[in-house]
């Protein structure tokens, strides 16, 4: 059966964008799986991995307008959490944490190099 394995966001600075992904991710229990060539693979639970990279053709990363790598969390004041730990650590709001409709809540946020993720926690 096929599944999605990882998503992976670029970055022009890599060590502050490992810290950044260290402690955003560490909030809801992610950690470093493995570092890779190009960059460092995290686990997040049993969903798919997130991998931080350098851009492979050399040239500088950069964000696509209306892509979004969402991150399913366990709990409504995950979401707030998530959203709150990205702020602190310098990432920009794109959305504040609450309720979307009746798919559930949401909160959006952009990392140091402009990537934007959504943390949700799925209504019913």
């Amino acid at each position: 059966m096929a599944q999605l394995a990882y998503v992976c966001v670029g970055t022009n600075d890599f060590d502050r964008a490992t810290a950044f992904y260290d402690a955003l991710l560490g909030e809801i229990g992610g950690k470093r799986l493995m570092p890779t060539p190009p960059g460092m693979l995290y686990s997040i639970g049993k969903g798919p991995m997130f991998m931080l990279c350098r851009p492979q053709d050399g040239k500088a990363a950069s964000f696509g307008n209306g892509t979004m790598v969402a991150i399913q969390v366990d709990n409504k004041e995950q979401v707030t959490a998530l959203h709150a730990k990205a702020l602190a650590l310098g990432g920009t709001c794109e959305g504040k944490p609450g309720p979307r409709g009746s798919f559930g809540d949401f909160s959006y946020f952009r990392d140091l190099d402009g990537n934007k993720l959504a943390a949700f926690f799925p209504a019913g």
